[in-house]
């Protein structure tokens, strides 16, 4: 499985390049602090693949990286994608380096 770290990922929002960031935590979560990323809670990922890119790195995060995890295993298995990037330690990673929004 990709993944991605917290710096290398702000380094890309930095630089503006082109992909797509998805937030697969619950609505709360989401509403509570987010780094920018389209929500797409997981019980809904493999119902909404119609919003996932397939012509640019996607880059998927939860709280911790494990329903990240759980979201690219459920996409690859259903649609075989090959761009989808993990945050590894998700939303807390992030915070714990940078503290806010990117």
């Amino acid at each position: 499985m990709n993944s991605i770290t917290a710096l290398a990922l702000k380094q890309k929002i930095n630089s503006a390049e082109d992909f797509q960031l998805i937030d697969v935590r619950e609505a709360f979560e989401h509403d509570d602090f987010n780094i920018g990323g389209e929500w797409i809670p997981l019980n809904e990922i493999t119902l909404q693949i119609e919003r996932i890119a397939t012509d640019k790195p996607v880059i998927i995060y939860c709280r911790k990286g494990l329903r990240s995890q759980i979201a690219i295993q459920r996409l690859q298995e259903k649609c075989h994608f090959t761009n989808l990037f993990n945050l590894i330690g998700g939303t807390e990673a992030w915070q714990k380096q940078f503290g806010v929004k990117s």
